[in-house]
Protein backbone atom coordinates (compact mmCIF):
# COMPACT_ATOMS: atom_id res chain seq x y z
CA UNK A 1 0.00 0.00 0.00
CA UNK A 2 2.97 2.43 0.67
CA UNK A 3 4.38 1.76 -2.67
CA UNK A 4 1.11 2.28 -4.53
CA UNK A 5 1.21 6.16 -2.35
CA UNK A 6 4.23 6.98 -3.37
CA UNK A 7 3.51 6.25 -6.82
CA UNK A 8 1.02 8.35 -7.11
CA UNK A 9 2.53 11.63 -5.10
CA UNK A 10 5.21 11.13 -7.55
CA UNK A 11 5.99 12.46 -11.17
CA UNK A 12 6.55 10.55 -14.04
CA UNK A 13 9.73 11.14 -15.33
CA UNK A 14 9.74 8.41 -18.36
CA UNK A 15 8.23 5.32 -20.18
CA UNK A 16 10.48 2.71 -22.11
CA UNK A 17 9.26 -0.26 -23.73
CA UNK A 18 12.21 -2.20 -22.45
CA UNK A 19 13.71 -2.33 -18.64
CA UNK A 20 16.81 -2.27 -19.85
CA UNK A 21 16.30 1.25 -20.85
CA UNK A 22 14.75 2.18 -17.81
CA UNK A 23 17.60 0.91 -15.79
CA UNK A 24 20.46 2.65 -18.31
CA UNK A 25 18.48 6.42 -17.13
CA UNK A 26 18.61 5.37 -13.60
CA UNK A 27 22.34 4.30 -13.81
CA UNK A 28 22.69 7.50 -15.35
CA UNK A 29 21.16 9.33 -12.87
CA UNK A 30 23.20 7.67 -10.27
CA UNK A 31 26.40 8.29 -11.75
CA UNK A 32 25.67 12.06 -11.66
CA UNK A 33 24.62 12.26 -8.02
CA UNK A 34 21.23 12.31 -8.28
CA UNK A 35 19.22 11.30 -5.31
CA UNK A 36 17.87 8.19 -6.81
CA UNK A 37 16.37 6.72 -3.40
CA UNK A 38 13.48 9.21 -4.86
CA UNK A 39 13.22 7.16 -8.19
CA UNK A 40 10.98 4.20 -8.60
CA UNK A 41 11.00 1.88 -11.91
CA UNK A 42 6.96 0.37 -12.27
CA UNK A 43 6.32 -2.17 -14.71
CA UNK A 44 2.57 -1.10 -16.07
CA UNK A 45 0.81 -3.96 -17.96
CA UNK A 46 2.71 -6.91 -16.16
CA UNK A 47 1.65 -10.60 -17.32
CA UNK A 48 3.15 -14.27 -17.48
CA UNK A 49 5.43 -16.07 -19.92
CA UNK A 50 5.92 -19.12 -20.08
CA UNK A 51 9.13 -20.35 -22.46
CA UNK A 52 8.66 -24.16 -23.34
CA UNK A 53 12.37 -25.35 -23.13
CA UNK A 54 11.72 -28.69 -24.50
CA UNK A 55 9.74 -32.30 -24.33
CA UNK A 56 9.48 -33.71 -20.87
CA UNK A 57 9.93 -37.50 -20.64
CA UNK A 58 9.84 -40.12 -17.85
CA UNK A 59 14.09 -40.73 -18.47
CA UNK A 60 14.24 -36.55 -18.50
CA UNK A 61 12.21 -36.18 -15.40
CA UNK A 62 14.26 -39.03 -13.75
CA UNK A 63 17.34 -37.08 -14.68
CA UNK A 64 16.01 -33.71 -13.55
CA UNK A 65 15.45 -35.21 -10.09
CA UNK A 66 19.00 -37.27 -9.83
CA UNK A 67 20.33 -34.05 -10.12
CA UNK A 68 17.89 -32.43 -7.48
CA UNK A 69 18.27 -35.48 -5.24
CA UNK A 70 22.39 -35.14 -5.75
CA UNK A 71 22.68 -31.40 -4.51
CA UNK A 72 20.31 -32.32 -1.93
CA UNK A 73 22.58 -35.37 -1.04
CA UNK A 74 25.24 -33.31 -1.02
CA UNK A 75 24.07 -30.99 1.52
CA UNK A 76 23.21 -33.59 3.68
CA UNK A 77 26.66 -35.23 3.51
CA UNK A 78 28.33 -31.86 4.20
CA UNK A 79 26.35 -31.31 7.59
CA UNK A 80 26.98 -35.35 8.55
CA UNK A 81 30.94 -34.79 7.18
CA UNK A 82 30.92 -31.73 10.11
CA UNK A 83 31.09 -34.33 12.77
CA UNK A 84 33.05 -36.51 10.78
CA UNK A 85 37.13 -37.16 11.45
CA UNK A 86 39.50 -37.87 9.09
CA UNK A 87 39.18 -38.85 5.40
CA UNK A 88 35.91 -40.46 6.22
CA UNK A 89 33.85 -37.38 5.23
CA UNK A 90 34.41 -37.75 1.39
CA UNK A 91 33.23 -40.93 1.64
CA UNK A 92 30.31 -40.15 3.45
CA UNK A 93 29.57 -37.13 1.12
CA UNK A 94 29.97 -39.48 -1.79
CA UNK A 95 27.38 -41.88 -0.52
CA UNK A 96 24.78 -39.38 0.63
CA UNK A 97 25.15 -37.96 -2.96
CA UNK A 98 24.50 -41.59 -4.55
CA UNK A 99 21.46 -42.35 -2.30
CA UNK A 100 20.10 -38.60 -3.01
CA UNK A 101 20.46 -38.97 -6.97
CA UNK A 102 18.66 -42.18 -6.64
CA UNK A 103 15.86 -41.02 -4.32
CA UNK A 104 15.73 -37.86 -6.12
CA UNK A 105 15.45 -40.09 -9.89
CA UNK A 106 12.97 -42.21 -8.31
CA UNK A 107 10.80 -39.39 -7.42
CA UNK A 108 11.16 -36.99 -10.52
CA UNK A 109 9.91 -40.68 -12.26
CA UNK A 110 7.14 -41.09 -10.47
CA UNK A 111 5.79 -37.60 -10.10
CA UNK A 112 6.07 -37.42 -13.90
CA UNK A 113 4.74 -40.76 -14.81
CA UNK A 114 1.36 -40.02 -11.93
CA UNK A 115 0.14 -37.04 -14.06
CA UNK A 116 -0.16 -39.29 -16.94
CA UNK A 117 1.22 -37.33 -20.11
CA UNK A 118 -0.98 -33.43 -18.68
CA UNK A 119 1.72 -31.85 -18.78
CA UNK A 120 4.49 -33.22 -21.24
CA UNK A 121 6.87 -30.56 -21.44
CA UNK A 122 9.15 -28.21 -19.23
CA UNK A 123 9.42 -24.70 -18.94
CA UNK A 124 10.81 -21.42 -17.82
CA UNK A 125 8.37 -18.76 -15.84
CA UNK A 126 8.50 -14.76 -16.30
CA UNK A 127 7.51 -11.90 -15.53
CA UNK A 128 7.20 -9.42 -18.27
CA UNK A 129 6.01 -5.50 -18.99
CA UNK A 130 4.49 -3.51 -21.72
CA UNK A 131 6.43 -0.87 -20.76
CA UNK A 132 7.92 0.60 -17.66
CA UNK A 133 8.04 4.08 -16.17
CA UNK A 134 10.42 5.99 -14.37
CA UNK A 135 8.71 7.58 -11.51
CA UNK A 136 10.47 10.53 -9.30
CA UNK A 137 9.20 12.17 -6.13
CA UNK A 138 7.37 15.62 -7.10
CA UNK A 139 10.01 17.58 -5.13
CA UNK A 140 12.79 16.55 -7.24
CA UNK A 141 11.28 16.53 -10.89
CA UNK A 142 12.45 19.35 -11.74
CA UNK A 143 16.23 18.54 -11.26
CA UNK A 144 15.34 14.87 -12.76
CA UNK A 145 13.48 15.98 -15.78
CA UNK A 146 17.48 17.49 -17.31
CA UNK A 147 18.11 13.77 -17.50
CA UNK A 148 15.30 12.70 -20.30
CA UNK A 149 16.28 13.47 -23.54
Amino acid sequence: MEIEQRVTESSLLASFADYVDAQRLVDRMSDDGFPVESVRIVGEGVRTVEQVTGRMTRGRAAASGAAGGAWFGVFIGLLFGLFTSGAGWVWLLLISMLIGAFWGAVFGFVAHWSTRGQRDFSSVMTLQAQRYEVHVDKAQAAQAARYVL
